[in-house]
């Protein structure tokens, strides 16, 4: 089983004058859908389609992961288009949809999630280790550090969605 160990940050807007300085180098953009299969306090199940803004190709994956907080464990692997779909079709629920920017800043590389049903942009920075994660001096343009508030969680925001589906 993999480890993700990640920090994440509340950006206030997409950082475009630290763009146009040449301190941060957009990589890639892709457009994600994502939806949980199953939810619980400390475990998800998720499916995301995936497309790369510049090409189009599209890729599925299915992921899991246990854990909160700064290191979880997370297992994920590509599915085929047909079964995503049979997944969607059947769950019937609203995918949580987003841009991610994927940039190289200060030769670490960082993801923007700009969210398209809400107004919420949160930039994440993975590392190797929790003591690297835990030593990391971010810049003030990163924005406060939500890596422990719920609220801010991919499943949270996606239940979310569900509960104002059903009104």
């Amino acid at each position: 089983m993999g480890t993700e160990i990640e920090r994440k940050f509340l950006l206030a807007e997409f950082p475009d004058s630290v763009v146009r300085e040449g301190k941060l180098t957009p990589i890639k953009e892709q457009r994600i859908e994502q939806t949980y299969l199953a939810i619980d306090e400390a475990q998800e199940l998720r499916v995301r389609k995936i497309q790369d803004l510049a090409t189009g190709e599209l890729e599925y994956t299915h992921t899991f992961k246990n854990g909160r907080g700064l290191v979880r464990e997370e297992i994920e692997y590509s599915i085929s288009a047909g079964l995503y779909d049979q997944l969607i079709r059947a769950l019937g629920a609203v995918p949580l949809t987003k841009v991610r920017t994927t940039a190289e800043w200060d030769g670490t590389l960082v993801e923007i999630d700009t969210y398209d049903q809400i107004q919420l942009r949160v930039l994440e920075v993975e590392f190797e280790s929790e003591e690297a994660a835990l030593r990391f001096q971010a810049p003030e343009w990163f924005g406060p550090d939500i890596s422990s508030s719920k609220e801010y969680s991919n499943k949270t925001v996606w239940k979310k969605l569900q509960e104002g589906r059903s009104k």
